[in-house]
């Protein structure tokens, strides 16, 4: 077992508060044309993205707000659904088709995901821990492990 299952989860608000927050905040990106809702990380604070898959079954275009940081070029989130228990439907989107579009504060870029494995998952992992000292208790919450997920450019069409 990992080292992110063994420490003891910390409080979290209800899931019925959780999904409701990340739904208004959705509401608001979209209700003000994307001029609110999106903020770059900071050092120790991570930033807001709007990540638009393909639907693995139906093949449509799904949007989602996600927290990430920098790493690079390449932009770093977690496959977390609010700590509940399910892998997010994003995420398996990704999964079945990696290529996606991102739109951030300065514009929208195209992105290629993958998950992070190996020494790569661990070096991202820690610097999710400088930005979140409970990420562990939080992934102790969840069966399996939690993909760190890592968004890389791609050049255009």
């Amino acid at each position: 077992m990992s080292v992110e299952h063994r420490a003891r989860a910390p409080w979290l608000p209800p899931r019925w508060f959780i999904r409701l927050i990340w739904s208004v905040h959705r509401g608001v990106h979209r209700v003000t044309g994307g001029r609110v809702g999106l903020w770059r990380p900071r050092t120790n604070r991570w930033g807001t993205l709007r990540l638009t898959t393909t639907g693995r079954r139906t093949g449509l275009r799904r949007s989602v707000i996600l927290g990430y940081f920098e790493d690079g070029p390449n932009l770093v989130s977690l496959a977390m659904n609010g700590w509940g228990e399910s892998e997010p439907a994003w995420w398996l989107n990704l999964q079945a088709h990696p290529d996606a579009t991102i739109d951030l504060v300065d514009g929208q870029r195209l992105v290629r995901a993958h998950a992070a494995t190996g020494d790569e998952r661990s070096r991202l992992w820690a610097r999710w821990r400088e930005i979140d000292a409970n990420i562990d208790g939080h992934a102790a919450r969840r069966p399996a492990e939690t993909a760190v997920v890592v968004l890389e450019p791609v050049e255009g069409p």
